[in-house]
C-alpha cells in the first residue's frame, strides 16, 4: 500500500493554529510510511476570497489557485485541517473548496474535489462541537461526489501535552485516522469513472 498520493491541506489563518500542527504530524506519518505528500498552508500560500470573476483580477488568475486545484485533481486523498469558529468551519477552507471547485466548460475547468476521499482534522474550542464539521462534509459528497472518511479526529486545546506536542489520546487517534485514510485511498485509487455536476 505504498506510494498512495496525499494532499494534505491546513485552511486555518491563525499562526498558532492547531490544526495546522495536526497536519504536520499526519504528513509527517504518511511519509514515513513512503507516500508520496504536498503540503499546503493557507498562511504561506493564501488564495484571495472566492469573487468568481473570470478574467484579469479575478480569483481565478490568483498564481496560487492553480497550485491548489493541481494539489487536489491530483491526489488519490486528501487531508483537511479546518478550525472550528461558531458552529461551523472557518472561511479559509470554504473559499479553498469554492475556487478549486469550480467547473467551467467553456474554460476547460474541472472541479478538482470531484471522487476524491476526504479525510478531516478538526480543531475545536468545545467537546461538543465535535460534529461542526458535518454539514460542509455533507456538501462535499452531494456537490463533488467526495467520498469522505468516517474516521476522522477532532482535538481540543485540551488534547494538546504543549505546542505541536499531542496529548497520549490525540497522538493515538490521529495515528489511526491518518491510517484509515491510507487505507480508503488506496482501495478507492484507479476508479475508471469521473463524476460531474448533477441536478
Amino acid at each position: 500500500m505504498r506510494g498512495v498520493k496525499f494532499t494534505v491541506i491546513s485552511t486555518s489563518l491563525d499562526p498558532e493554529s492547531r490544526s495546522a500542527w495536526m497536519c504536520a504530524l499526519a504528513a509527517g506519518q504518511l511519509r514515513a510510511q513512503g507516500h508520496e505528500v504536498t503540503s499546503l498552508d493557507l498562511r504561506a500560500t493564501p488564495l484571495p476570497p472566492f469573487d468568481n470573476v473570470q478574467g484579469p483580477g479575478g480569483c481565478y488568475e490568483h498564481p496560487h489557485a492553480a497550485l491548489y486545484h493541481a494539489a487536489i485533481a491530483g491526489a488519490d486523498g486528501v487531508l483537511l485541517g479546518v478550525p472550528v469558529y461558531t458552529w461551523g468551519l472557518g472561511s479559509g477552507v470554504k473559499a479553498l473548496v469554492e475556487l478549486t471547485g469550480s467547473s467551467d466548460v467553456e474554460r476547460g475547468l474541472h472541479g478538482a474535489w470531484f471522487d476524491r476521499p476526504v479525510t478531516f482534522l478538526v480543531s475545536g474550542g468545545l467537546d461538543h462541537g465535535y460534529l461542526s464539521h458535518g454539514a460542509f462534509a455533507f456538501g462535499l459528497m452531494t456537490d463533488f461526489r467526495c467520498v469522505v472518511n468516517p474516521h476522522f479526529v477532532y482535538a481540543t486545546s485540551a488534547h494538546w501535552d504543549a505546542p505541536e506536542v499531542p496529548g497520549e489520546w490525540l497522538a493515538a487517534r490521529l495515528e489511526r485516522t491518518v491510517d484509515r485514510a491510507t487505507d480508503l485511498s488506496a482501495r478507492l485509487r484507479g476508479r475508471d469513472y469521473r463524476s460531474v455536476w448533477e441536478i
